[in-house]
């Protein structure tokens, strides 16, 4: 079968397409047959970290397609069912999926709107709900909105029935995020949106703040919280990883700062986010409250290029790799 591969060295990765054996599913996996994958950013951009330098190893993490094999004790599934979920070398004609992570595809969802779930929307569940508890009419900030986690988190944040302020360096992403909610639109890439925070919350600061950028946005995220107020880390674009905290305001307004990763989770945690975004976020897909922003869907033959453009930063939402 058809499948690209991923090399990383200290300062950017390349992918290459190979042909390999088919793989065959072991004790509590399903072999699918991808029909689109999801691109992310974590993966393909060297300063992230999450490919390490080394020998090639199968590209794609999440994906969308129909079960053709089962592995021994696999009972929940069958053969033909569509499913969405986290499986290593998605960027291929056919990749294993542990079935505790195989998540039913809504029928209103299309594959490429399905390869864009699993990543983002899982994440978003573990910051807004599992860890930041997001009420209805919070306040959430998220910097950086226009990636795919910060859309998914816009878009779960309105379902959730909270109001949303949101950073970005362009003002046609903001344009294009007004439609789905968006509260206040700040065009900035810089540490200086405290006081219009402040100011669109009447003084008070915001519930939840989400930063996606890095290091240079964090001590300005810390300012914009209210009381009671929680931060949680997920990204760093920006590829500042430290950063001074003012532990005075940590201090006395109580704030909460948390991590948002999977990678030292093992598969029974994982298994268990599924859950959680299976029970309180994917009704609203399957009901169309909400709708996975896809910008961009390149053909499989063409994943340099859409490695390429996730790397431009022009998009907003996710970006889909279609199998033929």
């Amino acid at each position: 079968m058809r499948s690209w591969w991923i090399e990383s060295t200290t300062t950017h990765t390349e992918v290459e397409a190979r042909e390999v054996p088919l793989p065959q599913p072991g004790a509590g996996q399903v072999l699918v047959r991808v029909r689109a994958a999801g691109l992310n950013r974590g993966e393909l951009i060297a300063s992230h970290g999450l490919t390490k330098p080394g020998a090639a190893k199968p590209a794609g993490v999440e994906g969308a397609g129909e079960v053709t094999a089962l592995g021994a004790g696999v009972t929940q599934l069958s053969i033909g069912a569509r499913v969405m979920g986290r499986c290593p070398g998605a960027f291929a004609e056919y990749a294993l999926m542990d079935a505790r992570e195989a998540i039913p595809i809504p029928a209103r969802l299309t594959w490429e709107e399905a390869a864009a779930v699993p990543l983002v929307f899982m994440v978003v569940h573990d910051m807004l709900i599992a860890q930041g508890r997001l009420a209805r009419d919070e306040w959430l900030l998220v910097t950086g909105i226009s990636s795919g986690v910060g859309v998914a988190a816009l878009q779960t944040a309105k379902m959730l029935g909270a109001k949303v302020i949101g950073t970005s360096g362009s003002a046609e992403k903001l344009d294009k995020l007004k439609p789905l909610g968006l509260d206040l639109a700040l065009r900035t890439r810089a540490g200086d949106f405290s006081k219009s925070a402040l100011e669109a919350t009447g003084g008070r600061g915001v519930d939840v703040a989400i930063n996606t950028v890095g290091g240079t946005v964090f001590a300005e995220c810390v300012r914009s919280l209210a009381f009671e107020g929680r931060l949680a880390i997920v990204g760093y674009v920006d590829g500042v990883l430290k950063s001074e905290i003012d532990l005075d305001t940590l201090h006395a307004r109580r704030l909460k700062v948390f991590g948002v990763s999977n990678k030292l989770r093992n598969a029974e945690q994982r298994a268990t986010s599924v859950r959680g975004f299976v029970a309180d976020i994917l009704p609203a897909i399957a009901d169309g409250r909400i709708r996975p922003f896809v910008e961009q869907a390149f053909p499989f033959s063409e994943l340099p290029r859409a490695k390429e453009s996730m790397e431009s930063n022009r998009h907003t939402g996710k970006i889909v790799l279609v199998m033929p």
